[in-house]
């Protein structure tokens, strides 16, 4: 292969590298900003991130709850 292609190969190369570097770091610091948002929403809601999963059960429960109590209190003969 002739040198001058074999470079201007290796240029392209190091230049589209240089593309995807970029671009990764870009998403790298929107997806720090993100978790950084949702760990700021979690902190205003008094939710520990490592209790997360707990919580959602917690409040499935409640929806779950509310819901049965919800049905109990209509009348036996109201159709839906």
């Amino acid at each position: 292969m002739d040198p001058e292609k074999e470079i201007h190969e290796l240029k392209q190369k190091i230049d589209q590298a240089k593309a995807m570097r970029y671009k990764a770091e870009a998403r790298l610091e929107e997806l720090q900003k993100q978790r950084q948002s949702l760990l700021d929403e979690l902190a205003k809601l008094n939710v520990k991130p490592e209790d997360l999963d707990k919580e959602i059960g917690k409040i499935s429960a409640e929806i779950k709850n509310l819901l049965k109590k919800a049905k109990d209190l209509l009348p036996e003969n109201v159709g839906v």
